[in-house]
């Protein structure tokens, strides 16, 4: 009998690790995106989280933890099995500093990980109400499958703006509306999905290894006066300027990043359908 209750008491061990965090091997992405059309240039890119598996409905808040620090990241893109985050948070858990401060180079390194609560990523969203802005044009799927789970979080804490990509570099800054009873389509003040060049919300990527800040649509250097992720806004306000971070694996120099659509290219809906666009560069 002894035996038994020491088998329990290890095994009771055993599930309260599992249920309090998991290892993983974390790895550094260094350019932003999201497969579900989040847009950057509306939450703290520097946060966010490149998971494996799909994105869900409910859980898109990570905490991550490393040598006494830990960080929450938004979880809105899918990797292909790598670990993947943006490289300032990947940088910041090993040194306490930023990416743009003090770029360090390297590849996997064991972390732990927790999925939190939805609610403990609203800093890092700089809409009103940390509400998940997403792409009118290319979030439909995504926000359709979490309208169908009414009670989900994204399904009651969304919305949409007529901004065609992620990195925010096409379309027009402003706020769409969906009225299902009315169409399947959002509607928004200007045409859904126009191309229109958009400079006035920039993305910001913090490059592996160099720490140079850069425009994401472009690859240019950005203003000195762009604030690292150290400067982050309150919850539900905008930041001073937007900040940035990662996407796209293929190691190299040890920064392992997805494959998804390059970077350059979006898809937009336009006059009823869907066409691809490049990016200026």
């Amino acid at each position: 009998m002894s035996g038994l209750r020491a088998f329990l008491s290890l095994s009771a061990l055993a599930f309260a690790g599992r249920a309090a965090g998991e290892a993983c091997w974390a790895t550094p992405h260094d350019s932003y995106s999201s497969s579900v059309g989040v847009l950057g240039c509306k939450i703290n890119t520097d946060r966010v989280a490149y998971w494996p598996g799909s994105i869900d409905c409910n859980n898109i808040c990570i905490k991550l933890s490393h040598g006494g620090r830990s960080v929450n990241l938004l979880r809105i893109d899918q990797s292909g099995g790598a670990y993947d985050i943006s490289y300032d948070a990947w940088v910041y858990l090993q040194t306490g500093q930023s990416a743009a401060t003090n770029p360090i180079a390297g590849g996997a390194v064991a972390m732990d990980y927790e999925e939190v609560d939805a609610s403990e990523c609203a800093d890092l969203i700089y809409t009103n109400g940390a509400k998940l802005p997403l792409s009118a044009s290319n979030s439909m799927n995504f926000l359709s499958s979490c309208l169908a789970q009414p009670n989900s979080y994204v399904a009651q804490n969304h919305v949409l703006f007529n901004i065609c990509d992620a990195i925010c570099s096409l379309g027009q800054d402003e706020e769409c509306h969906l009225d299902l009873a009315v169409s399947n389509q959002p509607s928004c003040p200007h045409t859904l999905g126009l191309t229109t060049e958009l400079t006035s919300a920039p993305v910001f990527n913090i490059l592996y290894q160099t720490g140079k800040v850069v425009v994401a649509g472009t690859g240019k250097l950005a203003p000195a006066q762009v604030k690292t992720p150290v400067d982050v806004a309150p919850q539900g306000t905008a930041p001073d300027v937007p900040v940035p971070p990662p996407t796209q694996p293929t190691p190299s120099a040890g920064v392992f990043k997805e494959q998804p659509i390059p970077r350059h290219v979006v898809k937009c809906h336009v006059l009823g359908g869907w066409r691809r666009f490049q990016v200026p560069t």
